[in-house]
C-alpha cells in the first residue's frame, strides 16, 4: 500500500465538496488547490558571520524536510555594509506529498506552539488569491532542538493557490484548517 499525505485525502473528499456547494463550482476541476508553499528567511546578520547561513540551511532541511538554497544579494550597498552575490537568506519550494506534510504540521503542531496564539491574521492576502505568514521564531516547529539555536529567526511562509480571488483562497485553506482570525 503507497503511503499517502493526511492532507491530500482531506482535499479530496473534505474540501472540493464543501468548495463546491458553497461556491457553486460546476466542475471539480473549478475548485482551487494549494500549489505550492515558499518558506523563506532573511538572514541579514550573515554578513558579519557567515556561519549563520548554514544554520539556517539545516533549520530549514529540518523543519521542511528539503534542503533550501541560499538567496544572494543583488547589488552593493555600502550603508549595509553588504557586496553584490553575498548570501542573505535561504528559500525553499514545496510542492506534493512534502507540501502536504508540512502543512499538516504546520496546522497540528507548530501553529499551536506560539505564545498566546488567537489565530493568523486574514489580512495577508495579495488579491490573486495567494496568502503569506509571518512566523517570528523559528522554536515553534518540534524539530528545532532549544538547547542547541544560536539566534531566533523567523520565516516568511507563503501559499500559492489557483484561487481566482482571495475569497475564494481564504475559504480553501480555512477548508484546509489553517486557524484564521475570528472576524467581527
Amino acid at each position: 500500500m503507497e503511503y499517502k499525505p493526511r492532507l491530500r485525502a482531506k482535499y479530496k473528499n473534505e474540501v472540493v465538496p464543501a468548495l463546491m456547494k458553497q461556491f457553486e463550482f460546476k466542475s471539480i476541476m473549478q475548485v482551487p488547490v494549494i500549489k505550492k508553499i515558499c518558506v523563506n528567511q532573511g538572514v541579514g546578520a550573515a554578513i558579519a558571520d557567515k556561519k549563520l547561513i548554514d544554520v539556517a540551511i539545516s533549520e530549514m532541511t529540518m523543519i521542511t524536510g528539503q534542503k533550501p538554497v541560499s538567496t544572494k544579494s543583488k547589488k552593493d550597498i555600502s550603508n549595509f555594509k553588504l557586496r553584490k552575490a553575498m548570501p542573505i537568506g535561504v528559500r525553499v519550494t514545496l510542492r506534493g506529498d512534502t507540501m502536504y506534510e508540512f502543512l499538516d504540521r504546520l496546522i497540528s503542531v507548530a501553529l499551536p506552539r506560539i505564545r498566546d496564539f488567537k489565530g493568523i491574521n486574514d489580512k495577508g492576502f495579495d488579491g490573486q488569491g495567494n496568502y503569506t505568514l509571518g512566523v517570528t521564531e523559528q522554536i515553534i516547529f518540534p524539530e528545532i532542538n532549544i538547547d542547541k539555536i544560536s539566534k531566533i529567526m523567523g520565516y516568511d511562509i507563503t501559499f500559492v493557490t489557483s484561487a481566482k480571488n482571495d475569497k475564494e483562497a481564504l475559504a480553501l485553506l480555512k477548508e484546509f484548517g489553517l486557524p484564521f482570525k475570528n472576524q467581527k
